[in-house]
């Protein structure tokens, strides 16, 4: 008793919050700190949203000494970790919120996105919706900028409330170095090495949506975000002016080859015939 006594208060008041860290399908919070739960602007407007919610923070902070039965214990319990993940939402948005989560997210805690073109980039925790029990968690992927579902259905069953709608776009906004590039490989059907047609057309046709909303974009100095696709459009653009100087050039060179045969078709009679424009273009002989 004497040894329990002997304890720092922060020891004792941390209890509650490493076993529930530390427990199976809660591996996507983060352990929220003593001086963020016991500072009441940061509960406000929680106490009517969680049942019993004196009992509950008492809970939390481990100075719970009521004297229940067994099913008031296990409200109690449950109206408790309610409470934690609301306070998580609001804590994760915080400076030592997103450091910590910054931390799970570069060890890839969250797991990584089952997209191949991604090359296994680290995901995120997303909310659906900051109502609570409405949508259950998602995983956000910031290369393909889509969503997925938790592969343990542990993980599955938790509150997107817990995490909030918010808190990808902030960590990104402070941290602005951590934006990945886009991803711009696209898997293009094939039978025996060759495109499958409307697949191919399908791309095609997307590709040049695609390029027509970049130029315009960049015409209006609006960054997109996509530095591999605004290098792409340069390099199709001067493939568009190259085949243009080509085209002239050999449209000149056709010009000159049939004013050189009507001089040598003329050349007895010492007169030279004139070339029309519309002649050179349709490489008609007069």
């Amino acid at each position: 008793m004497d040894d329990y006594g002997t304890e720092s208060d922060s020891d004792y008041t941390s209890y509650w919050r490493d076993w529930f860290i530390s427990s199976r399908g809660n591996e996507y919070f983060c352990e929220i700190d003593e001086e963020y739960l016991t500072d009441r602007f940061n509960l406000t407007g929680l106490n009517t949203e969680v049942q019993y919610y004196q009992y509950a923070m008492d809970l939390i902070t481990d100075v719970f000494d009521l004297d229940c039965d067994d099913e008031m214990r296990e409200t109690i319990e449950k109206s408790a970790r309610h409470l934690y993940g609301l306070v998580h939402a609001r804590y994760i948005a915080s400076t030592r919120g997103l450091t910590k989560m910054l931390e799970k997210y570069k060890k890839a805690d969250f797991g990584k996105c089952p997209r191949v073109m991604c090359n296994s980039h680290p995901l995120l925790p997303l909310g659906l919706s900051d109502i609570p029990n409405l949508k259950p968690v998602k995983l956000y992927c910031a290369r393909c900028e889509d969503t997925y579902n938790p592969k343990s259905s542990r993980h599955a069953s938790i509150d997107g409330a817990y995490f909030g709608t918010s808190f990808h776009s902030i960590l990104f906004q402070v941290y602005p170095t951590l934006v990945p590039a886009k991803s711009q490989e696209r898997y293009v059907p094939r039978v025996y090495g060759f495109k499958v047609h409307a697949a191919a057309a399908l791309v095609r046709w997307q590709n040049s949506v695609r390029g027509d909303m970049r130029r315009r974009l960049r015409k209006m100095e609006v960054d997109s975000g996509f530095k591999d696709g605004e290098d792409d459009l340069e390099d199709e653009d001067e493939d568009e002016e190259e085949i243009d100087e080509e085209e002239e050039l050999q449209m000149q060179l056709q010009q000159h080859q049939l004013v050189e045969y009507r001089g040598g078709a003329t050349a007895a009679t010492g007169a030279l015939v004139p070339v029309a424009a519309g002649d050179a273009q349709m490489g008609g002989v007069a």
